[in-house]
């Protein structure tokens, strides 16, 4: 890893050795882009029976490798982190940052209490709560914040602008300019020093501030911070912290000076709530202990989840401007806060990591229209960032350049796939490619179940059909619309009335549905009776006889452990009339 002080000068063969390390990456990258490109585009067999009936090809080999390498790496960062047993030494001072918008008075107030029952010395965190939006509506998350907090003497203000919201023209007219003039000879927001006052001198502050997106929030924090801490944590308002969570993180920036951030195992609090948050628990747990885990043996981790992150604080004020400044194509970013504010430390030559012994549980979408919304905000923010992340592929290792090639290309060549056979394949490779999926899924859900040691992750098999009629689809979109900035997912106290996300699937489904009708009928024209088709028949009952026999075992298993969940759930409840 190459690491870069912004105070210290490079030397010319510095420069010289960056510039050349530059040109190797991007050789490299195009290296991996054309033997995939390649081994998609020949498809060479490696196996294949008789007819060409079922086949193993080359690109197949590269995939299952990949996921071969990938979890091997993954095992080994959690030997890794296992094996960490330096303490920590409780002397970094912590900004601790919550974003709040419209939130669930039930999750913040478990988060609240969370962050109130975490095992770090108290007279070392400041927390600071902001709250994007300063109506009468948005006052219930002060007054919780004042109730959790009532014994620290927390600081509350409104501020009726932000940062980026006051003008003085305006302030004139509203007869709120109170300000003394600068001594540049222009007036400032009044309120804008007393929240860094109050920031700076209480231990718990909640800010309610004018509406400006989740950065405007962030922002706040981070700037009325500045430099009175060595860390800032980073917690959305719907998240429930471990105790232990702050000291984990901790560890891992004391334990190298080359650590610019790390992040946690974020789990699912409502997991139980419907199909959608627990095949999203499922795929939480994929993302952090096997991608991630892999990542961070790289020193490499591609994003510190807003739940659950820490980073140098003197580092983040270096890059806070250019961070809040994001633009793409001419317009200003405000979503994939956590994703670019990790790319910046990694722009730096600075590592992240991951460590699974710092955990927390925060909300998911329990509803698909949400869960729709919410990837694909996240689809347009990876994209987005994917263009960035490339330009210091160089100060890393090799592996963040070949990972962000595969996860890059492999929607594209799922897409071509899945149109190449449905309108010019049989019957036969239509059912093939559906028995593929769900047969790579089941070896990634096995693994999982034994990197966990729980059986629940078998259910990560079906997550691979929801990619399949929902993620696909909605990453076009994403593409399509991905200068279109806003939260994305509304206030959980809103309904979603954004509908619009529902398009590229129906879109999706009359292309497949259509390649399959198209199919049918030039396969009615066929000579059923040749030995080749009698073949392709047998293996097309068998086929189906089989895919049809998983599905209806795996919803009756998951049915019955939906069942046990809820007993369970209503066993532990307690009605007092």
């Amino acid at each position: 890893i190459l690491t870069w002080d912004p105070g210290k000068p490079t030397s010319s063969h510095q420069r010289l050795g960056s510039i050349i390390r530059a040109i190797l990456t991007f050789l490299f990258a195009l290296l991996v882009l054309c033997v995939m490109m390649w081994a998609y585009v020949h498809g060479f067999q490696l196996v294949t029976s008789s007819y060409g009936i079922i086949s193993f090809g080359f690109y197949g080999l590269l995939l299952g490798l990949h996921l071969l390498v990938q979890s091997f790496f993954a095992f080994a960062e959690h030997r890794r982190m296992k094996q960490r047993t330096e303490p920590c030494s409780f002397t970094k001072t912590i900004g601790f940052t919550i974003a709040a918008y419209q939130e669930d008075p039930e999750y913040l107030k478990e988060c609240l209490n969370s962050i109130k029952s975490l095992k770090y010395p108290p007279e070392l965190l400041r927390i600071v709560m902001v709250v994007d939006g300063n109506t009468n509506d948005d006052r219930y998350m002060m007054e919780m914040f004042r109730e959790v907090f009532a014994d620290q003497d927390p600081g509350c203000f409104v501020w009726k602008y932000n940062y980026h919201t006051w003008d003085p023209k305006n302030a004139l007219e509203d007869g709120d300019i109170t300000a003394a003039m600068s001594p540049r000879g222009y007036t400032e927001d009044p309120q804008r020093k007393m929240v860094e006052d109050l920031i700076r001198s209480k231990r718990c502050v909640c800010i309610m501030q004018k509406w400006g997106g989740k950065r405007e929030v962030m922002y706040t924090a981070f700037k009325a911070l500045g430099s009175t801490v060595d860390y800032i944590q980073v917690c959305d308002s719907d998240t429930k912290l471990d105790p232990l969570a702050t000291e984990e993180l901790c560890k891992v920036l004391e334990s190298d000076p080359k650590y610019g951030a790390v992040g946690g195992d974020v789990m699912i609090l409502n997991r139980e709530d419907s199909f959608i948050s627990f095949m999203s628990s499922l795929r939480y747990w994929m993302a952090f202990n096997v991608e991630r885990a892999c990542q961070s043996f790289f020193n490499c981790v591609s994003c510190i989840s807003g739940p659950l992150g820490l980073y140098r604080n003197d580092i983040l004020q270096n890059f806070l401007e250019s961070w809040y400044n994001q633009k793409f194509l001419g317009t200003h970013c405000t979503f994939g806060d956590d994703r670019h504010l990790t790319n910046r430390m990694l722009s730096m030559g600075y590592a992240t990591k991951y460590t699974a012994r710092s955990k927390c549980y925060t909300e998911t979408p329990a509803q698909f229209l949400r869960w729709l919304n919410q990837q694909t905000r996240w689809t347009k923010s990876y994209f987005r960032e994917w263009l960035y992340n490339a330009m210091w592929w160089h100060k890393h290792h090799l592996w963040m350049t070949y990972e962000s090639i595969i996860s890059g290309i492999f929607p594209f060549f799922v897409t071509v796939t899945m149109i190449r056979l449905f309108w010019t394949g049989t019957l036969w490779d239509i059912l093939w490619i559906l028995c593929c999926i769900q047969i790579i899924g089941l070896v990634k859900a096995f693994y999982a179940c034994f990197l966990r040691g729980d059986f629940v992750m078998v259910f990560m098999s079906l997550y691979s059909a929801l990619y399949m009629t929902s993620m696909l689809p909605a990453k076009y979109f994403a593409i399509l619309t991905i200068n279109k900035s806003s939260w994305g997912t509304s206030g959980r106290r809103k309904i979603v009335g954004n509908y619009i996300p529902l398009l590229p699937l129906s879109v999706w489904a009359s292309v497949l549905f259509g390649g399959v009708g198209y199919t049918i009928y030039r396969e009615s024209f066929m000579d059923w009776s040749s030995p080749a088709k009698k073949l392709e028949t047998t293996f097309l009952i068998s086929g189906c006889a089989a895919y049809i026999c998983y599905w209806l075992f795996m919803m009756l298993l998951y049915w019955v452990w939906f069942r046990r969940i809820c007993r369970k759930r209503s066993q532990s409840y307690t009605v007092n009339v």
